[in-house]
């Protein structure tokens, strides 16, 4: 196995400590272990482009990893109230439907590739869980108003960034439909 699909598996790894961490107040921690894992995202995407590793694994398993990831921060931040729970109900609407197509569309033969509005989106999301997770470790201090603030603006701006991305993913790839 490769560099880069490692550090998948490391970020799936991490996951369960990242719950374990923040379900236990551990909110300093639980943003340690959600900024490490996040920057193995980076990482393996690079490793892999640089040294020609691109693997059908690492196709599949890096956004898999990325949604384990962030879903699982949005589900304890629903839980606790800090994430409204219709967003993550709009979230994840956008995510089963392109799951749904690149299913239908594999039974064609046909790979589809993650678009640009996408990435962005999961690079707001993975912006935005860190910035909330700092409230929740700041909220004795007066401070954390800012990261709140920031992490809310975030939240919204991967929200605008989701539903924009799941429309144009659905209307680039609506032919995968037509009989």
């Amino acid at each position: 196995m490769n560099l880069p699909n490692k550090l998948t598996i490391a970020r799936v790894i991490a996951v369960p400590f990242f719950i374990a961490a923040y379900m236990t107040g551990l909110y300093y921690v639980a943003f340690v272990l959600f900024i490490l894992a996040s920057l193995t995202d980076m990482l393996d995407g690079k490793i892999a482009r640089k040294y020609n590793l691109v693997s059908n694994f690492g196709k599949i398993m890096d956004p898999l990893a990325d949604k384990i990831l962030v879903y699982s921060a949005f589900c304890l931040m629903v839980q606790d109230g800090t994430v409204p729970g219709w967003m993550l109900i709009v979230i994840l609407a956008r995510e089963f439907t392109i799951a749904g197509m690149r299913t239908v569309a594999a039974s064609e033969g046909i790979v589809i590739a993650a678009g640009m509005s996408g990435k962005i989106k999961t690079v707001l999301q993975m912006i935005a869980v860190p910035l909330l997770l700092l409230t929740a470790a700041l909220t004795e201090t007066g401070v954390y108003t800012y990261f709140n603030l920031a992490g809310q603006v975030f939240l919204w701006a991967s929200l605008v960034m989701t539903v924009y991305s799941g429309v144009e993913y659905v209307a680039k790839n609506i032919g995968v439909f037509k009989e």
